[in-house]
């Protein structure tokens, strides 16, 4: 999930009664020497130690942790995530600020900002350095613009009815913090007395989250993205790597000014917390939905079966509560940037990967900027290398149209509102074909995925008999017409019928 050499992250009746249980079972590069502050890397394997908190108080529940309340505006909402120096030649809030109707009419919800924040220059990887070290938690990155351009896109974003996020980076800092010289003991320290690095991300230094100072002082600098920008809520990177009563008590304290929503970096890090699940009771409303990206991605390369397919995205939900959401996406900064290009995992299939991404139960969908302009080049982390793919809307219209689809249809609604699915029995095809309904308030939406490279003829759904004739919201293109009775779904096809 986390790669850390770059700092960047981790048919038969019988057949169908076991998806059905399952589904319904849920509810940075460059070195260079430090010559002030001596620190340490931390070894490839994780010790149980990894950021010097006691392994009951990584686990402790804040006294006082409220159960969180995800907020209402959450319910139908798809995030749009900007990376600031990439998005355009400029790369500066000024320059984004004009694109922000279009983002709207795409028909997403939540702005989500990689980090904004001034990048340090010692250690520094590469030649502008990676947005995850931070050197002042209160100041914009020069290179993005001012506080002030971006208080402007903020209120831009709200009187156009978006929300706006934050990445927040709470694990480390910039070697270049004032913290380092100001408050050493906020740092973890080895056997000899020097800082150390996470793994080898050799450009930030590690934060103690024993020291109660620095835990009033981690929240306060959060605070006042809130006070001063109105922002809504925060991305939170290696959540995991953080102790969980950390995000309780901030999580408490931040809601004392506004209703927020918070996203966390992590899965299942049982390495880290034999009990991830309680990160999403009191601090977070939803997390990284790596394992079905990764059988989604594994599955388009034909390493799994469409059948293995399923059982993986049963075990991904099964890893957090119902109420939880789940983060799917088809790439990311990281996947963008580490691991390849949506052609690249995906080929000609990412569409009914994404179909999934936005119908699944606990699903909520995430686009990253330049997708809906099919951008196909990995962008690169610690350089400029803007997007240039923007004057290409071939994915536009796809994209606006299953946004739509999502905001209008309550069956559709994010976790917690959301209903769960029912897995269909198929007639015709084989175990490659899946099916399932969702409804809500009298209103249903049937989604069928073919995932195999062979067309399938399928000719029932559960109860419903299907003739070739029925209206689809969506639908992979079909090479034949149906002929009598039944419905042929193409290779790595799909279809959405709405009733």
């Amino acid at each position: 999930m986390i790669d850390t050499n770059t700092k960047r992250p981790l048919k038969s009746k019988f057949i169908y009664l076991l998806m059905s249980i399952a589904l319904l079972s849920t509810s940075c590069g460059l070195f260079q020497k430090h010559t002030e502050v001596e620190y340490a890397v931390m070894p490839a394997e994780m010790p149980e130690d990894l950021i010097a908190v006691p392994a009951n108080e990584l686990l402790s529940t804040s006294p006082m942790a409220p159960e969180i309340q995800t907020p209402d505006w959450m319910k139908n909402s798809v995030i749009y995530e900007v990376n600031t120096r990439q998005f355009n030649a400029t790369g500066t809030f000024k320059s984004f600020a004009p694109e922000i109707p279009r983002i709207k009419n795409l028909g997403v919800d939540v702005l989500w900002f990689m980090p904004i924040y001034p990048i340090g220059k010692l250690n520094r990887k590469g030649g502008l350095g990676s947005y995850y070290s931070i050197k002042n938690y209160h100041e914009v990155n020069p290179e993005f613009g001012t506080l002030a351009d971006f208080k402007a896109v903020v209120n831009q974003a709200h009187a156009q009815g978006l929300k706006v996020i934050l990445d927040w980076v709470g694990n480390h800092t910039a070697w270049d913090h004032p913290w380092i010289t100001e408050h050493p003991d906020w740092y973890v320290h080895d056997s000899t007395g020097k800082i150390i690095t996470p793994w080898d991300w050799t450009d930030v230094a590690q934060l103690n989250f024993k020291n109660a100072e620095l835990r009033k002082a981690m929240i306060g600098e959060m605070k006042f993205w809130i006070t001063e920008c109105g922002i809504d809520g925060f991305r939170c990177d290696v959540a995991f790597l953080v102790p969980r009563s950390f995000w309780e008590e901030a999580r408490a304290e931040l809601e004392k000014e506004k209703p927020l929503f918070m996203l966390a970096e992590m899965e299942n890090n049982k390495d880290i917390d034999p009990n991830p699940p309680g990160y999403m009771e009191n601090a977070f409303d939803a997390y990284y939905g790596w394992t079905l990206h990764s059988a989604s991605a594994d599955c388009a390369k034909g390493k799994i079966t469409g059948r293995e397919f399923i059982v993986k995205m049963a075990e991904a939900r099964n890893l957090f509560p119902a109420k939880a959401m789940m983060m799917s996406f088809l790439t990311n900064h990281d996947e963008n940037s580490w691991n390849g290009t949506i052609e690249e995992k995906y080929g000609d299939h990412w569409q009914v990967f994404s179909v999934l991404n936005y119908t699944l139960q606990n699903s909520l969908p995430l686009i990253y900027n330049g997708e809906e302009a099919n951008n196909t080049k990995r962008l690169q982390f610690f350089e400029k290398d803007p997007i240039t793919s923007w004057a290409d809307t071939s994915r536009y219209t796809w994209y606006r149209k299953m946004n739509h689809l999502k905001h209008t249809h309550p069956a559709l609604q994010n976790s917690p509102w959301g209903p769960k699915e029912m897995v269909l029995p198929v007639s015709g095809g084989n175990d490659n074909i899946f099916a399932f309904k969702r409804s809500k308030f009298g209103q249903s939406i049937t989604v069928i995925v073919n995932l195999s490279n062979q067309q399938q003829w399928i000719q029932a759904v559960g109860d419903r008999n299907l003739d070739g004739t029925e209206k689809a919201y969506v639908s992979a293109p079909v090479a034949i017409k149906s002929i009598g009775q039944g419905m042929p779904i193409a290779p790595w096809g799909y279809t959405i019928l709405v009733d």
